[in-house]
């Protein structure tokens, strides 16, 4: 871009010359060193050692989906951070949990957060829902090369259809591979463990109540199977992120309303310690 338009108070031609609805598109062209995929990064050896965010978990239920991820964050062995968030709004009806290499993780979902603004902003609407995570995949795919070197971001998409009036969730793989995922998912070092619970505890008709009171204890089972993912921490009072999506929009519940729900599933895992039992007929 031009340098010397500050001084005549006018607008670089860049930002005046019609183009993509994009803001990606408009770093690529203009600006493309700003973009996280574009970074040169050194030759390495072995593994980056990082912070890495864990297990990300999400269940639809009839008035929307609610999506949820642990505090902790891990490298290598160690314990990086028990407090990191990563549960974000992508905009009104829609959210992004992160996993993988946070710092990386954390970049993307501001700029994707970014790029569904200016879309608005430009177009005059909203993208799509099954838009967003295209948007979503082609900036997974453009992490390819850090990936490759140890610095991947497997985010969990997801948000409330306003056009088919239900919530929907979307995986993704490191290459940015989209799919979408029907009733439950979950991402990260804990997601096997935390998919396993919500497949047994998962009803059609979950209430909202329900629905997060699930993830919560897909979460502790997560937590209890995994050491990358943090269960609730009464003594420190750190407890799961847990947001809803519905028709009104997006909604994190409270402190109050996640303590709420964490003491209550800890009070009857005193009782059954590996958690609710699925009926076997």
């Amino acid at each position: 871009m031009e340098a010397n338009t500050r001084s005549t108070g006018r607008l670089p031609a860049a930002f005046l010359t019609p183009g993509s609805s994009s803001f990606m598109d408009f770093l690529s062209e203009h600006q493309p060193e700003m973009l996280p995929g574009k970074r040169q990064l050194p030759p390495t050896q072995g593994v980056i050692e990082a912070p890495h965010g864990t297990t990300i978990v999400a269940v639809t239920f009839p008035g929307g989906v609610v999506l949820a991820g642990d505090r902790r964050a891990t490298m290598g062995n160690v314990i990086a951070q028990r407090d990191i968030e990563k549960v974000f709004p992508a905009d009104e009806y829609s959210a992004v949990g992160i996993a993988g290499t946070a710092g990386l993780a954390v970049e993307m979902v501001k700029l994707f957060q970014l790029e569904l603004e200016h879309f608005e902003k430009v177009e005059g609407a909203q993208l799509s829902l099954e838009g967003k995570a295209n948007r979503l995949s082609t900036m997974i795919r453009a992490n390819l090369g850090m990936a490759m070197q140890g610095l991947a971001v497997v985010p969990l998409f997801a948000g409330y259809d306003v056009d088919r009036e239900r919530g929907r969730i979307f995986s993704y793989d490191v290459t940015g591979g989209r799919s979408e995922e029907h009733n439950f998912s979950a991402t990260g070092s804990g997601s096997v463990f935390a998919r396993g619970a919500m497949k047994k505890l998962f009803r059609g008709d979950l209430t909202e109540e329900q629905a997060t009171t699930l993830v919560v204890q897909a979460l502790y089972d997560a937590a209890d199977d995994d050491s990358a993912t943090g269960g609730p921490d009464v003594a420190r009072r750190i407890y799961p992120i847990v947001t809803v999506i519905t028709e009104d929009g997006f909604r994190r519940l409270t402190d109050d309303e996640s303590s709420g729900i964490a003491r209550s599933v800890l009070e009857r895992r005193l009782e059954q310690p590996d958690g609710p039992r699925a009926a076997l007929l």
